[in-house]
């Protein structure tokens, strides 16, 4: 027994101490408290019900439960909910021990490839091992004390195996720490073995008192803020490439006054969409890979980058051959060194919004050049026709210009189906996207100004993230005024649809969007670039004749596969509609908006028809050995792009 300064103590499983500290934190950023993790999710299992389980029903009035129907999308669920509230919240997920634990895995990385706070309590195998093997254990003979729960370990923030009760007091702080520390941030794994879940004991009274965890915002250091402002000055040609970190800390409005008053252009990252809070000349869309064509001819040519915020992936820098101008420099502003420092860059280690407006006031009257401003308006009025045209959905698509493309009961491309969304949107709506076609194009052609948000993951571009994660910013943000929209695939929807269920249960009203264009179209694209062919793509039923208990299997190039999305939406409890021409899509839109619960729109779109290329390079090698021309082509034009790439430091 450990006392504290009163010297009462009181007698707790471990489980139930946990959910107690838990309900008891809270978080304080700029002066406002919140409860740091406002309810849990979870799913049980004889690895958790008996221990966690009963405490969660026991302190249900203190810490709200959610029933979950897949560990992996509740997690995201709560990933959402904790990006959406900008890190300064996050929800606690548990499983059961064994596959209800390693569902978690895909969420643990997500959450912290992103840097997002996430709260894990998986069920682990028995500590005191005397009923060992049991159910569910790995059981490898040279490793006893290894369980499954140790694949948390490479990719958490912060990993503990609870195997004593008193462990608690060390190990719950250290947890709540790094899930408060925007520097650290990420997936905080409390591994629980089944039978120490259920021990008890006597905990000191003060450890369940109320405790505050200040967020707290790094202050730039003034030489750092001069050097940016004097590299900026001494530029004829500068960039910003804003990323996440200007929404978490809250800049945008202080990122766009500095667009504003410099005209230095500003470019967003995925994580950053939506960072620059109104158009004007300074606003240059996203850059990268799924970037604006004319933002990237900007980035080719700017002889000074400054990134904020951002980890500066290959999709941003299409893989590091982006940026081509004579000796261009590097600066950066960012809480984490080791982003900061990439590119060889000159770093500010500093809070995104105390950084900006120390970056405004030491540039007094600065702003660029006027054949450089000049530059930038071009880029806008060249690009801006065609975003439109690709969005326009009143325009009917010409098959007979695209004969190759296949013949489906579609009518709207994916590009006018933005569009409608775009038409539809809202100011405090927020639209949500993870993987395959849906995220690139947002970041592409999204207008995220004049209020309407943003929500797109692509640090692990996570297919199954996007719906709980439109549950999770639905959470965050209670206002019904305000829709969330998860903006998906057929390929996405067919993979993970059952949260559609807790939300029903629940009464989260979310939508959900799908472009039904059979199959995994963006994939299907970038295997025709790389390879010159597609292959097993497409949802395309085997050919006739074909058997894989045979020597000819035949290929899967029949028809598309005949499935009713909107069937499998309203069995799980969702509202459904499939509009196919732009006026449905819009009423479709319209009479849902208010719905209180899970809304699917399944929206079937053409297949192989793309928005505009954004014109740069990706490094993904083709095969050095083919027997097919097609990728041997590929394979010439892969090395000629690989000829651009660059170390910058």
């Amino acid at each position: 027994m450990v006392q504290g300064l009163s010297g009462k103590t009181v007698r707790l499983t471990v489980s139930q101490a946990i959910v107690k500290y838990t309900a008891a934190q809270y978080t304080v950023a700029d002066g406002e408290r919140r409860r740091f993790v406002p309810a849990a999710l979870g799913i049980f299992g004889h690895g958790n019900v008996a221990g966690l389980g009963q405490a969660f029903a026991e302190y249900a009035d203190k810490l709200p439960f959610v029933q979950g129907r897949n560990e992996q999308a509740i997690a995201h669920l709560a990933t959402g909910f904790a990006k959406a509230a900008k890190r300064r919240q996050t929800l606690a997920v548990t499983a059961s021990v064994g596959p209800g634990a390693t569902n978690l895995v895909t969420a643990a990385a997500l959450a912290t490839v992103n840097r997002i706070p996430l709260l894990l309590l998986p069920g682990d195998t028995y500590a005191t091992r005397r009923q060992g093997p049991v159910l569910q254990q790995i059981d490898l003979p040279g490793t006893p004390d290894v369980t499954v729960n140790d694949a948390f370990r490479p990719i958490s923030r912060f990993f503990d195996r609870i195997n004593r009760p008193e462990q608690l007091l060390t190990a719950l702080p250290q947890a709540f720490r790094v899930l408060a520390n925007p520097e650290e941030t990420g997936a905080v794994v409390l591994s629980l073995p089944q039978d120490v879940q259920s021990h008890a004991y006597d905990f000191p009274v003060e450890f369940f008192d109320e405790k505050d965890w200040v967020i707290r915002r790094r202050v730039p250091e003034p030489t750092e803020i001069a050097e940016i402002a004097r590299l900026l000055q001494a530029s004829k040609r500068p960039l910003i490439i804003a990323g996440g970190g200007v929404i978490y800390s809250d800049a945008q409005e202080r990122l766009t006054e500095l667009g504003r008053r410099t005209g230095v252009p500003i470019s967003e990252t995925f994580a950053g969409k939506g960072a620059v809070t109104e158009d004007g000349p300074f606003r240059v869309d996203g850059i990268g890979l799924e970037g604006s064509p004319e933002t990237n001819r900007l980035a080719e040519r700017a002889d000074l980058v400054l990134h904020i915020g951002t980890r500066l992936t290959d999709f941003a820098t299409a893989s590091q051959s982006i940026f081509q101008g004579e000796n261009v420099k590097f600066a950066s502003i960012n809480i984490v060194e080791h982003d900061a420092v990439k590119q060889g860059a000159f770093a500010a280690l500093a809070d995104a919004g105390l950084a900006l407006a120390a970056l405004t006031t030491a540039l007094g009257d600065y702003r660029v050049e006027a054949a450089w401003a000049a530059d930038i308006e071009t880029a806008r009025t060249t690009w801006a026709p065609v975003r439109a045209q690709a969005l326009d959905p009143d325009q009917l698509f010409d098959k007979a210009t695209r004969p190759e493309v296949p013949e489906t009961d579609a009518i709207l491309t994916q590009g006018q189906l933005i569009g409608l969304m775009q038409e539809h949107a809202q100011p405090g709506d927020t639209i949500v996207a993870a993987a395959g076609g849906p995220p690139g194009d947002l970041q592409k052609v999204w207008d995220a100004t004049n209020g309407r948000h943003a929500h797109l993951e692509f640090g692990f571009s996570c297919m199954g993230y996007e719906l709980p994660a439109a549950m999770g910013v639905r959470l965050a943000d209670p206002d019904p005024s305000h829709r969330v929209t998860a903006f998906i695939g057929d390929g996405t929807f067919v993979m993970a649809p059952t949260e559609i269920v807790t939300a029903a249960q629940e009464r989260i009203p979310f939508t959900l969007v799908v472009s039904e264009n059979h199959g995994y179209q963006v994939i299907r694209r970038l295997q025709m670039w790389r390879t010159g062919e597609h292959f097993a793509n497409e949802f395309r039923y085997r050919e006739e004749g074909g058997s894989l208990a045979g020597s000819d299997a035949g290929r899967l190039e029949g028809g598309y596969l005949d499935i009713d999305l909107t069937q499998i939406a309203a069995g799980l409890g969702a509202v459904v509609r499939k509009p196919y021409t732009a006026d449905e899509v819009r009423q479709a839109l319209a009479e849902t908006r208010d719905v209180q619960g899970p809304v699917v729109i399944v929206v079937p779109t053409i297949p192989h028809v793309d928005l505009p290329s954004s014109e740069v390079w990706w490094d993904v090698s083709p095969a050095e050995v083919s027997q097919t021309p097609d990728t041997r082509v590929e394979l010439a034009d892969y090395l000629e792009g690989r000829a651009n790439q660059r170390w910058h430091g």
